[in-house]
């Protein structure tokens, strides 16, 4: 317990005290040095009587009590400056003295000297001197005292001169002093060593000042040792006097010393000299709290979604990096540790406030605000970009999406994307927004400013269709003739390939052509063919005797039909045919130039007599052998053939089939042949002969 004794020692040493009385005696508990500095007389006139000394000026009283047997001595030196002037007197009465008899003799009494050789004068119990009482002329030194335990001793010390001055007084001999805290020798009372409050007397508050509860501090200082209590108090002096002890939670500062007591309970005697026995301590207080710096972040809130994306870990509120550190939604919620956000690096929240808890080492704590606010949004309007559409891909369109008016503010950098989602991830940007080709659809411009904030707009693309003449049709003209081409009203401009720009062409002959419609600022190519009409094709012509049929296809029916280009007929059929070489005219709805065909009639033979005569002997068609195909067929009646007529038998028939002649009668005959024409138009000339064979 020496550092208590110190404690005790030094603050005592440090006041000045008033006055004492036998009854107020300040027990001794310890054969450790004591400084003091008496202020005073007392109240009670007890140096004058039955002893040595002469009266009080500034005195002490002390009272002790023996636990070990032997001999006892003490020595008072006056301290301080001036001490070889002050002359210190002393009384000692007990062993069982009573402090209301104020005229019991002293056992022992003595007053130093002044004017000797010792220097500063000196006065106490010695080993080696005899008397038991000092009179005058004395050296100040009286004999030592014999002791057992358990006795109970009054000692007075008077400082003679008026001057307040200090002393120290030191025991010896075999004896020691009755203590409770005996940790360091027997260990009867004390045990276990007491402990000091906080670090060094010190005490970690977080306030200052602050409301403190001492009495939690008692358990720890005692550390386990019974029998004992302690007291705390304002000031030293409280605690000598044991006055004014705080028994209730206080304010307490940094600035102000306080002090404790622990005093011994002997459980047995309440009235024993243990029980007045008193130990001292000083507390101080050390303020760690702290204050932390209210801050404010400041973030995007991209795409105007009303809420950024935080780190809480970044604001500046100028904490310690020892602190533990707390978030929290409300200022409710942080003193209340609920609710705590327990993803500060990744806090998504709307504009507002959070409050951050640090906590030290020491467990003092602070909460403070920080604002959380958004950086200047970013303002788009959607827009919508039109464009005409592209001739080899007409579903597509080819767009400049730089010119989307979606944002007017300065310093903006945008960026283009194909989707919401990839615009706000950053991903498949539109490395070239002013040649985008794409269809009917949308894309999106992320615009950027210098903090990094963005907003998305979305550009609508609308592909402008090819516009179409819807009267600018196809035609079929007779191919000698000429048209007109009408591309119809309600185009900005016309470009015809021919290099005329009115909205018609005329004269125009068989072919094809384009014209460029503008519409708005878009040009649409339409194609327009001017097909020939198809002639008509004359299948085959029959001729029987002097009637001739045409037949036709192809071309546009009806057909009209002439012989001479002038007289005109529906029906294909002409009558009464002269024989010999004619032409057949044929055109079609059209009206077009006729296609015309020569023909001819045959000669027509219609009795043979094969008799030799040289006279109607044969059938002769060898006139007709320059055509193509030329066949010459023989039929009886029952449309059996019985010859055939070719170029190996010079095309003539002399009536006979295989050598004889046939009966007389009536036969059927058919010539074919093509016409030496570039359609190899077929005739057909049938009709009957007699046959008149003789025998």
């Amino acid at each position: 317990m020496q550092k208590y004794i110190f404690i005790f020692i030094f603050f005592i040493s440090q006041t000045f005290f008033a006055q004492q009385d036998c009854i107020t005696a300040v027990p001794i508990c310890s054969d450790a040095d004591i400084s003091m500095t008496p202020n005073g007389a007392g109240t009670v006139a007890e140096a004058g009587s039955g002893g040595c000394l002469s009266g009080e000026s500034n005195s002490f009283w002390f009272t002790f009590s023996i636990q070990t047997p032997g001999t006892l001595t003490f020595l008072v030196t006056p301290t301080g400056p001036g001490a070889n002037n002050i002359d210190y007197d002393f009384a000692l009465y007990g062993p069982s003295h009573d402090c209301a008899n104020v005229n019991a003799p002293p056992l022992r009494c003595s007053y130093a000297s002044l004017g000797t050789s010792i220097t500063p004068p000196l006065t106490g119990l010695s080993l080696t001197a005899t008397d038991t009482s000092e009179g005058a002329g004395g050296n100040g030194f009286v004999k030592y005292i014999d002791v057992t335990p358990g006795e109970v001793y009054y000692l007075l010390l008077n400082n003679f001169s008026t001057d307040v001055a200090p002393f120290s007084l030191t025991f010896g001999g075999t004896a020691t002093l009755l203590t409770p805290f005996d940790y360091n020798s027997s260990k009867i009372y004390q045990p276990y060593p007491f402990l000091e409050p906080g670090q060094n007397g010190e005490i970690d508050i977080c306030g200052n000042p602050i409301n403190f509860d001492f009495s939690t501090l008692t358990n720890h200082i005692l550390n386990g040792n019974s029998n004992f209590i302690v007291k705390y108090y304002r000031s030293g002096a409280d605690a000598m006097e044991d006055i004014n002890p705080i028994t209730t939670p206080i304010s307490v500062n940094t600035n102000t010393d306080y002090s404790y007591a622990i005093s011994y309970v002997d459980p047995n005697s309440p009235t024993s000299f243990l029980n007045q026995c008193r130990e001292f301590g000083t507390i101080k207080f050390k303020d760690r709290s702290f204050k932390l710096s209210p801050a404010a972040l400041t973030e995007c809130s991209n795409n105007n979604t009303g809420t950024a994306l935080y780190n809480l870990t970044t604001a500046s509120i100028n904490a310690d990096p020892s602190y533990t550190l707390q978030y929290y939604p409300s200022l409710a919620a942080a003193n209340n540790g609920i609710d705590e956000i327990l993803n500060p690096y990744t806090y998504t929240s709307p504009a507002g406030s959070v409050y951050v808890k640090a906590t030290n080492q020491y467990g003092c704590k602070d909460i403070v605000e920080i604002k959380l606010n958004f950086f200047p949004t970013v303002t788009v309007t959607d827009a919508t970009l039109r464009s005409c559409f592209i001739e080899t891909n007409p579903s597509t369109a080819l767009f400049n999406l730089t010119t989307a008016p979606v944002n007017s503010q300065n310093n903006m950098t945008k960026k283009y994307y194909p989707s919401l989602a990839d615009a706000v991830d950053g991903t498949n940007e539109i490395m070239t927004p002013a040649t985008y080709i794409a269809p009917n659809g949308v894309a999106y411009v992320k615009v950027i400013n210098t903090n990094g904030c963005y907003s998305v707009a979305k550009v609508t693309l609308i592909v402008l269709p090819p516009i179409y003449s819807n009267v600018l049709e196809d035609k079929i003209i007779c191919i000698e003739n000429k048209t007109t081409l009408d591309a119809g009203p309600g185009f900005n401009a016309y470009e015809w390939s021919t290099g005329e720009t009115t909205q018609s062409i005329s004269n125009v002959g068989v072919g094809t052509y384009w014209v460029k419609l503008k519409t708005g600022e878009c040009f649409t190519t339409q194609t327009v063919k001017v097909y020939p009409t198809e002639q008509p094709v004359i299948s085959n012509i029959e001729i029987a005797t002097n009637t001739v049929t045409v037949y036709v296809t192809g071309g546009t029916p009806p057909y009209k039909y002439s012989m001479d280009n002038i007289n005109w007929q529906d029906s294909n059929v002409f009558k009464n045919v002269p024989r010999g070489d004619s032409k057949v005219y044929v055109k079609d709805a059209y009206n077009c130039d006729p296609i015309e065909i020569n023909i001819v009639v045959p000669n027509l033979i219609n009795v043979i007599t094969p008799n030799g005569d040289g006279i109607n002997d044969v059938i002769d068609y060898s006139a007709l052998s320059g055509k193509q195909s030329l066949t010459f067929t023989i039929f009886d009646r029952y449309g059996s053939q019985l010859f055939q007529a070719d170029k190996s038998n010079s095309y003539k028939w002399d009536g006979t089939v295989g050598g004889k002649k046939i009966p007389t009668g009536t036969y059927w005959y058919s010539i074919t042949w093509n016409e030496n024409n570039k359609k190899n138009t077929p005739f057909k000339f049938s009709g009957w002969i007699m046959v008149k064979n003789r025998d």
